[in-house]
Formats: C-alpha cells, structure tokens, sequence
C-alpha cells in the first residue's frame, strides 16, 4: 500500500467533516433568515414600520431585484436569473467546501458557508413569494442605507471573512522563506 493510499480515507474523512459543519453553518443561516422573514412578515404589513434606536427601523419592504434594489424595475426575467446564480453559486461554494482541509482553512469556510447560506435563503424567497423580503432598515438624518435582512447580513459577513482570509494568507505567504535558503 502507498503512502497516498494509506491517507486518502483519513484525508477524505476530514473532508466530509469539514463539509458537514460548515454545511450546518450554512443551514443555520437558512434558518435564522427565514424565521426572521416570517416573523416580521407576520406583525408587519407592507410599508410598516417599527423604530428600535434612532438610525434603526424595522421596515417590511419586497425587493424584487438584487443588492440596492439593482433591477427590481425589470420586467420579471431577474427573479429566475437571480434564483439560477443563487444555485449555481451555491453549488460552487459546496464543491470548494468539500475540498477545503477544515484544519487549516476555517476562516475560508466559515465565510463561504455564511455566503451559501444567505444565498440560498433568499433564493428560497425568490420561489416561495417572487421577491426578496427585506426588513432591516438604517438611518441617519437624510441619509438611508437600502433595507436588507439577515440573509443579506450573512453574505457581507461571509464576503468580509473571505477578506480577511486572503490578507491573513498573503501575510504568511511572505513570512514564509523559500524554499533552498
């Protein structure tokens, strides 16, 4: 038996356990948006608002288009584009996952798990109800932040992870001296 052969069942062990977490991770996300969702949906009718602090609203608002509202005046074809990015994004973020070492890469995928997630919950927004239900809402004065929900939240977060990651691996990248010094 090679060396190779001999580590390719512990290596794929590690593997279907990191996949497993951070899948579980994503599902939470899935979770925690959609209750959210309902449950706003269910004391809120559309336009009502709720003042928590001073900059911060509970708003019920349907967003039809992407981040900021980006095409939600089109004509319906960018509910399905929307639903088919959202899917084959997440289908690439489960392929990367499986491969990822979950020992060495956490911070990698934690925040491509937080991206699946919050992707996938508002794809299920999209074919549950054929818009995206957004309801946290920031403010200052004259200034407004576009409302958004937690499935928005997971992948600003799960994107700034990513961030960090690539800075955090460019800088051990380069304290790591070459190879034959």
């Amino acid at each position: 038996m090679t060396e190779s052969t001999a580590t390719a069942p512990a290596t794929k062990w590690y593997l279907k356990v990191g996949a497993l977490r951070w899948g579980s991770l994503a599902l939470l996300v899935i979770l925690v948006d959609q209750f959210s969702k309902a449950f706003v949906e269910s004391r809120f009718d559309l336009f009502d608002a709720m003042r928590l602090l001073p900059f911060l609203e509970l708003t019920l608002l349907y967003n039809t288009g992407a981040a900021f509202s980006f095409l939600a005046d089109a004509s319906g074809w960018q509910r399905w584009f929307f639903v088919v990015l959202g899917l084959v994004v997440s289908a690439a973020i489960l392929f990367w996952l499986r491969q990822l070492d979950p020992r060495r890469h956490r911070l990698l995928a934690a925040g491509l798990a937080l991206i699946m997630g919050g992707a996938l919950g508002n794809v299920i927004d999209r074919l549950w109800h054929g818009h995206v239900i957004d309801f946290i809402h920031f403010h200052w004065k004259q200034w407004e932040f576009p409302a958004f929900n937690m499935a928005d939240s997971s992948i600003t977060i799960g994107a700034g992870l990513l961030i960090l990651d690539a800075i955090l691996e460019s800088r051990r990248a380069r304290s790591v001296p070459p190879a034959g010094r």
